[in-house]
C-alpha cells in the first residue's frame, strides 16, 4: 500500500471577494509542483460563491467535470442547450469532449453557494459532449458507501474508469473501502468529522490518497462524512 497525505492547511487558497476557494491541486494562480494531480484526478476545488455572482461563460474541452453542491443552488447554462438549476445535495457531470461553453451563477440574493468542483482527465479524447445530474440521498450512504458515479451507470458515468462514492459513518463504527479496479487509487476526502484511515488520522478537509492495495479500513472517531474519488493511477 502507498499513501499520500494532504492536510487541510496544505491546500492553496484564493479570495476574490465574490469567490473563495481552497485548492487541493495546482490551479489558476496556485501552483505547487508536488500537487499537480492524483492519478487521473486533476482538480479538486472547494468553492464558496457569494450571492448574485458567478462564473461567466467560459470554455472547456477534453475534461470530465463533476460538481457537487452542498449549500445553495447553481444556475447553469451551456452550449449543449441545458438551462438547469443544481441544488443542495445534487451532483452534476459533464464530459467536455470536443468542446463546450457554460456559465454558473449563484442568483440567490443573500445565500452563499458551497460546492466542490472536480476535474478528471478523460479516457478518450474528443468524444461528443454529454451532461448528467442526480440527487444524493442521506439514506443511501448511512453507514455504507453510496457509489453515485461509476463506469457501469447508465446516466451517471464519465469518460474515465472512475468511481465517486460518499459515506456517512457513525462514531466508533468501521468500514472498508474496496477498490473497484486493481490499477486504480482512491482519494479519500474528509468532509466532516474525524477518523483513522489506513492508520492515518484524518480531520475535516484532510485528504489521503491510497493506491497499490485492494482494501482500506476506515474507523470513525466522530461521526463522519467522506467523499471517495477512485481513479486510474496511469492513463
Amino acid at each position: 500500500m502507498k499513501t499520500i497525505f494532504h492536510p487541510a492547511d496544505s491546500r492553496g487558497s484564493t479570495d476574490l471577494g465574490w469567490l473563495k476557494t481552497k485548492y487541493s491541486f495546482s490551479f489558476s494562480s496556485y501552483y505547487n509542483p508536488q500537487k499537480m494531480n492524483f492519478g487521473a484526478l486533476r482538480v479538486f476545488n472547494d468553492d464558496t460563491v457569494a450571492p448574485n455572482t458567478g462564473f461567466g461563460t467560459h470554455p472547456h474541452d477534453n475534461m470530465e467535470i463533476v460538481t457537487i453542491v452542498f449549500d445553495g443552488e447553481i444556475s447553469h447554462k451551456d452550449s449543449m442547450g441545458n438551462s438547469i438549476k443544481i441544488s443542495k445535495d445534487e451532483v452534476q457531470i459533464m464530459s467536455a469532449g470536443t468542446g463546450i461553453t457554460h456559465s454558473e451563477h449563484n442568483l440567490h440574493p443573500t445565500q452563499d453557494l458551497s460546492l466542490y468542483q472536480i476535474w478528471i482527465m478523460p479516457k478518450k479524447r474528443n468524444i461528443t459532449p454529454r451532461y448528467g445530474q442526480s440527487k444524493l440521498l442521506l439514506e443511501n450512504r448511512t453507514n455504507k458507501w453510496d457509489t453515485f458515479i461509476s463506469p457501469n451507470a447508465d446516466d451517471m458515468h464519465i469518460n474515465q474508469d472512475a468511481y465517486f462514492s460518499m459515506l456517512n459513518l457513525e462514531k466508533d463504527k468501521s468500514i472498508n473501502y474496496k477498490l473497484n479496479q486493481p490499477n486504480n487509487g482512491v482519494y479519500l476526502f474528509m468532509m466532516q468529522g474525524t477518523a483513522v484511515v489506513a492508520d492515518v488520522n484524518l480531520s475535516p478537509k484532510d485528504a489521503l490518497g491510497v493506491w497499490q492495495t485492494n482494501n482500506i479500513q476506515i474507523s470513525a472517531t466522530q461521526n463522519i462524512q467522506m467523499l471517495a474519488i477512485e481513479v486510474p493511477m496511469t492513463f
